[in-house]
């Protein structure tokens, strides 16, 4: 279902942000990455430098959930960390239903960051907000360089609902395979360690995320 239609119609939550959706997409086209380590899900990564970061803390009934999110390597952890802090950012962002909270500009840069600012725009624009919990897992990561990285991920909303923000109703239509998305971005490192997200791409339905 188109973003647009779907926000208007608030029949399913659509929390893509890093691009649109490709039809020409592969469900395979995942950044080859090391093993996803230990099975242990986490809603808080902890930060591993010394930047002064936004406190970013989910409220009204919302979670984010990050299972597998370590592999032992510790500068593909803090790249997982700081993907999985952009994911929660820009979450926070559609809570409080607006587009310059510290978060965005924070872990986003570049074409993210614009095409962040315009989504969260969408859910303003349609008097939505969402509850519930957003489950990331499989995450598969390849490091480019010293300061460029590729992450791939995928998300489960099937426990996550529109909310309309002016009634408080909640929209619990029954989950699909539009419930999965696939993600790609890629993340570039700052003067002050922050891995900061820089573009990217998502799949909505994705085989390999469906489960």
């Amino acid at each position: 279902m188109p973003l647009a239609v779907a926000l208007a119609a608030s029949t399913a939550l659509l929390l893509t942000a890093c691009g649109s959706s490709d039809a020409g997409s592969k469900d395979n086209d995942k950044i080859a990455g090391s093993d996803t380590g230990s099975q242990e899900a986490t809603s808080s990564p902890s930060a591993s430098d010394s930047a002064e970061r936004p406190d970013i803390k989910l409220t009204g009934g919302v979670e984010d959930v990050f299972e597998s999110w370590k592999t032992g390597n510790a500068t593909e952890d803090a790249v997982l960390a700081d993907a999985a802090r952009a994911q929660t950012a820009i979450n926070d962002a559609i809570l409080k239903g607006k587009t310059d909270t510290p978060g965005l500009t924070f872990y986003y840069q570049g074409e993210a960051l614009t095409t962040s600012v315009k989504w969260v725009q969408k859910w303003v624009d349609a008097g939505l907000t969402y509850t519930g919990t957003t489950r990331y897992y499989n995450p598969k990561i390849q490091l480019f360089n010293d300061t460029s990285a590729g992450v791939s991920f995928c998300a489960d909303e099937t426990k996550a609902h529109n909310k309309d923000r002016k009634s408080g109703k909640v929209d619990r239509s029954p989950a699909s395979d539009d419930s999965y998305v696939l993600y790609n971005t890629r993340l570039e490192k700052n003067k002050q360690g922050v891995w900061q997200t820089t573009s990217g791409t998502s799949v909505r339905g994705s085989k390999g995320c469906v489960q």
